[in-house]
């Protein structure tokens, strides 16, 4: 496999991580901070470039109450749209709370501490753990919940909505998933394999 050069590497680290902020809610943190994730986004390329462009533009030209009740009519009302990824792959099941746990503890192992208000497996979290972490660490996570990923985005497909864009542009960053995905979450306790603490690069 072609090794990505340095500059391809903070870019994609700065398209994920511009890609997480897009993928919050949109309250006045996130809004105040458009002018920097425009200017961060100006200054890179690859994959997802353009899809993010999109998602960043509906947001500097949005009315704040409207991108707020679009935000939760996209993510908050359908399970199926949520962006609590091991629901894709654990379901409803007790597996999914092992699945949490060992993503916090593969989290500490590289130095990363999400907010404590926040669960694990939020998109936005795990782009930010992967805009900060080594690459093999990144990857590994990534890779972990890349057919999450990819059933987000097809059951977004029925809406008209820009976070798809944002979306596809994480996927931009990644290779193609090679199996076919399923239809539903799994109903039995089934899911991802514990993280391994030792794999990976650092932050």
């Amino acid at each position: 496999m072609k090794l990505l050069r340095p500059r391809a590497t903070r870019d994609i680290a700065a398209l994920r991580q511009i890609a997480g902020w897009c993928l919050q809610y949109p309250d006045e943190a996130v809004l105040g901070k458009l002018g920097l994730l425009r200017a961060c986004l100006d200054e890179t390329t690859g994959p997802g470039h353009g899809e993010l462009g999109r998602t960043v533009a509906y947001l500097e030209h949005g009315d704040p109450r409207e991108l707020a009740s679009h935000y939760i009519e996209v993510f908050d009302r359908k399970p199926r749209r949520t962006l609590h990824l091991s629901w894709f792959l654990d379901g409803d099941t007790r597996r999914r709370g092992e699945t949490l746990a060992a993503l916090r503890r593969f989290y500490r192992t590289h130095g990363f501490a999400p907010a404590e208000n926040e669960l694990p497996d939020f998109l936005p979290v795990i782009l930010e753990f992967a805009a900060a972490a080594g690459p093999g660490a990144a990857t590994q996570v990534l890779t972990r919940f890349h057919p999450a990923l990819e059933l987000l985005h097809r059951n977004m497909s029925t809406m008209d909505t820009p976070y798809r864009d944002a979306v596809a542009a994480v996927l931009a960053t990644l290779p193609a998933v090679p199996a076919p995905l399923p239809a539903e979450p799994p109903a039995e306790l089934v899911g991802l394999d514990p993280f391994p603490t030792g794999a990976g690069g650092g932050r």
